[in-house]
């Protein structure tokens, strides 16, 4: 009974309506081999009532559901027999093999129906065998000649290769603007008496051309047989020992000094050029000329009697540069008890025994390089320290230091002038040390000399020089990095020792040494030489 209407409930299973019985249907299935649709197997059909139907636990069992099984199964089998990506292949004459053979593709509603059977790829393993070598044709490839190889040839059947020949431009004959007779074949000793005689500077061993001398600044012939490649390497290995040799051969290139008998000592500069050696003597006279012989200014006696500092000589190659330094070391030698050490590369001028104590040191046969040579005189005692060359910053850098520490320095470096030279030094340096540089070279530099060889008349060579001395207001200036102000310094200190080289050539001019033409063609600032010449005239 409903409580809220009181109207008995009847039982709900007899108010049932009745289960319609009918057969259910399956869609239909497309045959693959016929490609026509036939249906499934049909199902019992199904009677009764809910309440009439087996328990869920038994239906599994039931008849209908076995043969539903069985219909799939078979139906399963057969699609998986057929693959997907080809028409099975039909014999016989059965209408079949006929409806396949005259269509080759279903029509468009039964591939629309068709259900897309998924199957398992079938992976195909071919095993390789061995082809039949008969069969084959042979590939094409490049013919084997079968000849011996000639035997190496045994050490008398190599050639000797003989000099190499100069080409006939090279060897033409030479037309030189002086000539200096000799007779008989060329000698290396013979050769350099010729230079000690003409008081010449230079004698040259270039494959080409014949021997040559400079005297006076210029090339003058020895002889008149052009140099081949086997003359000028004997002539050159004449003078070479043989450690010195092997240097060449491997460096290409080799310094060294060399010790003529009765006549002085030669710097030798042997190189290759072209694929054929060559060499350059240097002739450094035995006696050391005096700075009066040289006829040097009075000022450069003063620096003998320095106590320390730095002192450059600047100019280019060949312009004297040891000459003039050798002088005033030679003065500091006759007058001081000092102890004076030089760094060379090779040694030049050698120094007699006087007052002082000379220790001279080679760049390759005392010690392996310009900065440890520099850093070890600080512990050998020196008063007085020539280094030969400032080539390069860590040069330099030991150098000033040497300097610094209370010693007299005396170097060479290849500037035109006073202020070039200190720019130079300068730029060496990184831009964060460049301040501190100047600095220091403010405090321990004390005069730039740059110097120039002019041939004057009548013969031989003076030195137009450029001489800057340490003031107060030069020293403001390299410390404020106005060093193009240099020059107008120089200029307005005539009165205290300071030279232009202008002023230098002009002197020369006064004297009848020079011409104008050679004073304005050797004067660094044109400009200024020709304003002087027209206030002498």
């Amino acid at each position: 009974m409903d409580l809220n209407t009181g109207i008995p409930i009847q039982n709900p299973s007899t108010q049932l309506p009745p289960v319609p019985q009918q057969s259910p249907t399956l869609p239909s299935f497309v045959d693959p081999v016929t490609s026509t649709a036939a249906p499934l197997p049909s199902m019992p059909p199904v009677s009764g009532t809910p309440a009439d139907l087996p328990p869920l636990e038994d239906v599994e069992h039931s008849q209908a559901f076995v043969d539903t099984l069985s219909a799939l199964k078979d139906l399963s089998a057969k699609t998986a027999e057929i693959p997907l990506d080809s028409t099975p292949a039909v014999t016989g004459d059965s209408p079949i093999n006929e409806s396949v053979n005259s269509v080759e593709q279903p029509p468009q509603d039964i591939q629309e129906s068709t259900p897309v059977v998924p199957s398992t790829p079938v992976v195909e393993i071919k095993t390789q065998t061995e082809p039949d070598i008969s069969t084959l044709t042979p590939p094409v490839s490049t013919p084997v000649l079968e000849t011996e190889l000639p035997a190496p040839p045994t050490q008398e059947q190599i050639p000797v290769t003989a000099s190499p020949q100069l080409p006939d431009a090279v060897m033409a004959p030479f037309a030189p603007v002086g000539n200096i007779p000799m007779s008989g074949a060329y000698e290396t000793k013979k050769l350099l008496d010729i230079v000690v005689q003409k008081d010449a500077s230079d004698l040259h061993l270039v494959v080409g051309y014949p021997p040559m001398i400079r005297v006076d600044g210029d090339l003058v012939t020895v002889g008149s047989t052009i140099l081949d490649p086997k003359m000028a390497k004997e002539l050159v290995y004449s003078v070479l020992p043989d450690d010195k040799k092997e240097q060449l051969e491997v460096n290409r290139e080799v310094d060294l000094a060399y010790q003529h008998e009765g006549a002085g000592r030669f710097r030798i500069n042997a190189y290759w050029q072209r694929g054929y050696i060559s060499g350059a003597f240097r002739l450094i006279p035995t006696r050391i000329r005096t700075i009066d012989e040289l006829k040097l200014p009075p000022l450069f006696h003063k620096f003998a009697d320095m106590e320390q500092g730095l002192v450059l000589v600047t100019g280019p190659t060949g312009h004297g540069k040891s000459t003039t330094l050798a002088s005033v070391i030679h003065e500091i030698n006759m007058k001081h008890p000092k102890h004076i050490l030089t760094i060379e590369d090779p040694i030049e001028y050698v120094f007699p025994q006087q007052k002082a104590l000379v220790s001279q040191r080679e760049l390759g046969d005392d010690t392996h390089s310009w900065k440890g040579a520099l850093r070890s005189a600080l512990r050998e005692d020196p008063d007085v320290v020539l280094v030969g060359e400032m080539r390069d910053l860590e040069t330099i850098s030991a150098a000033i230091t040497v300097a610094e520490t209370g010693h007299l320095v005396f170097a060479t470096l290849h500037t035109n002038n006073a202020a070039q030279t200190i720019q130079r030094i300068v730029n060496m340096y990184p831009d964060v040390q460049q301040e501190e540089i100047r600095s220091e070279l403010a405090d321990v530099l004390e005069a730039v000399v740059a110097q120039r060889l002019i041939p004057v008349k009548g013969g031989g060579r003076r030195a137009a020089l450029e001489v800057m001395l340490m003031t107060p207001a030069i020293r403001n200036l390299i410390r404020e990095n106005k060093i193009y102000q240099i020059d107008n310094i120089i200029r307005t200190s005539m009165d205290v020792g300071m030279i232009t080289l202008e002023k230098s050539l002009l002197t020369f001019f006064r004297e009848g040494l020079i011409s104008q033409e050679d004073a304005l063609r050797y004067a660094l600032d044109a400009t200024e030489m020709a304003r002087l010449l027209e206030e002498l005239v």
